[in-house]
């Protein structure tokens, strides 16, 4: 069985969906084998590398809301990561743009440390506050999940995997995926959103009982 998962690194809801995921997988009698893809999806393509402002700023000025109603969204999402062990510092938070991140997690899933790599980029980013368009702090990483920082640096500096990026995202639009986290089960089954764990273990039920 396989589950692709279209999600972005600064996407809070994202990282609860993946949490959520693996929570129901853990509790699959056959989790062994399912195969869990990570696929490429920014959320703002044409956001600059380090937008100016604090995530509350951008965030106020994206949705057209006060700064209060903003930092209210951020306290929503923040209690639930807590509720599946996750630790959220959105004051702190460095957004910009992903393509990069999204570039390096294709170099780590050609040696098939893309799950370890993602769990990385997101922890640093909503925990640690990471700078996501950083070359150098992006490469800094990459030891945690099995690359070197120069290998890590090298990718980075070039434009190597930005088709498999481009691919992920064209998929995405195949599926008619137009916002994430986004998971289809052996191209058929699909969930959208941060589900709750039962969803996601009543989806992959399905999925093994049609298979």
């Amino acid at each position: 069985m396989q589950i692709e998962v279209w999600s972005d690194v600064i996407c809070p809801w994202c990282y609860i969906g993946k949490r959520r995921l693996e929570m129901a997988l853990a509790k699959f009698p056959h989790w062994e084998s399912v195969h869990v893809v990570w696929r490429s999806f920014e959320l703002d393509p044409e956001s600059p590398l380090q937008p100016p402002g604090t995530l509350e700023e951008l965030l106020a000025k994206k949705y057209g809301v006060s700064r209060e109603e903003a930092a209210a969204m951020n306290a929503r999402v923040t209690e639930a990561a807590k509720q599946v062990g996750l630790e959220y510092r959105l004051a702190d938070a460095h957004p910009g743009n992903t393509f990069d991140a999204h570039r390096l997690l294709h170099f780590a899933a050609s040696k098939q440390l893309d799950d370890g790599a993602s769990e990385r980029l997101m922890h640093a980013y909503f925990s640690e506050s990471l700078a996501v368009s950083d070359h150098a702090a992006l490469a800094r990483l990459a030891p945690d999940f099995g690359i070197s920082e120069e290998e890590a640096l090298a990718v980075l500096n070039s434009n190597a995997y930005s088709g498999e990026v481009r691919a992920d995202e064209a998929r995405a639009a195949s599926f008619g995926i137009t916002s994430v986290p986004s998971f289809v089960i052996d191209e058929n089954i699909g969930i959208s959103g941060a589900q709750p764990v039962e969803a996601f273990a009543k989806a992959i039920q399905q999925a093994w009982d049609e298979s």
